[in-house]
């Protein structure tokens, strides 16, 4: 097939949605022994199969990325760094955790063709961005951290027919948070603050209608900007409102900035809420003396609520970095590049010379319909739409201020469930 004509097919398989690849053999690739009609990659006798990957590694939130990006070399050096007799070869690209980041980077992965898939994002708004550039080259991509709930949502764009992730989705994360909120914690009044990003703003919406739900009310909605510094008018305004307690699942900078200046906001409740995103030592060294007594919502990591070999996961990753796992998702990511190997291995064909086959709609499809299998993070098995990795809550304090103490489980420490 000329490269004209598949550039126009993935087009009009992009409008039709998934649904279009149903017709797709007629007009199929055909690379050595392997017909597809997305295309194939070609991997030739020693050379490496490419993995792609696009994390924040840079800037308020690079513990969020990097610690992604470890855990995946980790699953690597278990495997030989090898998938199907060639090396690997592993490519990252920096996303600054924001859209046009995620755009960047979505754009150069994709004009790579010998990628056979891509791992990431950790930030919603830059995997909303990139997906649909990685797809329209056939490329899937696999997601550990993103969380926002339109990404696998049963009616999402077609331009996400090739995305899954490993990591939950916030409609989830939203159902345990106003559930603990309003039942365990008795708060039944609360405030909402996002900063306009897919995670942030989603995750919010989500809590509001699930909140209600359970008989609470959100008595104050605000929003800032990532790079706002002084939230005293909004604290001010969500003051005046009198909520039970204050949640704001924002990124590191904002948060620091909310959760500092809100222990000067007079009439203010000290009930602060913040989400995954700031599971790192950094919102600690944001936050300073306010962060300790700060609490985050964030699934439940605990040795006992992980996979079996999650213990081994977390011994090895010190081994290589020389310091325990520096945010909450390395269990996904570790999944996510398990997922992506194991579909890779499932549909790589050999020819007689060792050069090596693979299809793009072959392997998107192997993601989608593999077995489920026990992850680091727990069972693993993706839906029609992407949606692979479960939710189980838990809330953590942070009881110390000093950012060298931070260990999950330590500091934060869980507060619940306490069994």
């Amino acid at each position: 097939m000329q490269k004209t004509k598949l550039v126009n097919w993935l087009a009009a398989a992009s409008i039709l949605g998934a649904g279009a690849l149903a017709s797709a053999p007629a007009m199929a690739v055909k690379v050595g022994p392997v017909d597809d009609p997305l295309g194939v990659v070609k991997i030739n006798k020693g050379q490496p199969i490419t993995i792609g990957a696009y994390y924040v590694i840079s800037g308020p939130d690079t513990a969020l990325g990097l610690d992604s990006k470890r855990a995946e070399e980790v699953y690597f050096k278990q495997i030989g760094n090898q998938i199907a007799g060639h090396p690997i070869r592993f490519i990252v690209e920096d996303d600054g955790c924001n859209a046009e980041g995620g755009q960047t980077a979505g754009t150069k992965l994709a004009a790579n063709q010998q990628i056979v898939g891509v791992l990431g994002g950790a930030c919603s708004s830059a995997t909303t961005a990139a997906a649909p550039i990685l797809w329209k080259q056939g490329m899937v991509n696999i997601c550990t951290a993103c969380t926002a709930p339109r990404l696998t949502a049963a009616d999402r764009s077609a331009d996400f027919a090739g995305f899954a992730r490993t990591i939950y989705s916030d409609a989830e994360q939203a159902k345990g948070d106003a559930n603990w909120m309003f039942n365990v914690q008795k708060w039944k009044t609360a405030a909402t603050i996002h900063d306009g990003s897919p995670y942030a703003q989603q995750l919010v919406a989500e809590f509001k209608t699930n909140f209600e739900k359970v008989g609470g009310k959100v008595v104050a909605a605000e929003a800032v900007s990532p790079t706002d510094v002084d939230m005293r008018p909004v604290l001010t305004r969500v003051a005046a409102a009198k909520p039970d307690v204050v949640y704001y699942p924002v990124f590191v900078a904002a948060g620091g900035h909310i959760t500092r200046q809100a222990g000067e906001t007079a009439g203010l409740t000290k009930n602060l809420i913040g989400g995954g995103s700031m599971m790192t030592k950094d919102i600690i060294t944001a936050s300073g003396a306010a962060a300790k007594g700060f609490r985050i919502t964030f699934p439940d990591v605990s040795k006992e609520a992980m996979g079996k070999d999650y213990p081994k996961l977390v011994a090895e990753y010190k081994a290589m970095f020389g310091e325990a796992p520096i945010q909450g998702f390395h269990a996904q990511a570790y999944d996510g590049a398990k997922l992506l190997v194991m579909a890779i291995e499932k549909v790589a064909v050999k020819d007689k010379d060792g050069n090596t086959y693979i299809g793009r709609k072959a392997l998107r499809d192997a993601v989608f319909n593999m077995p489920e299998f026990e992850g680091m993070s727990g069972p693993i098995k993706c839906d029609a739409n992407g949606q692979c990795g479960k939710f189980k809550f838990a809330a953590y304090e942070f009881t110390n201020a000093d950012a060298s103490t931070f260990d999950i489980g330590v500091n934060p420490k869980k507060i619940y469930p306490t069994k």
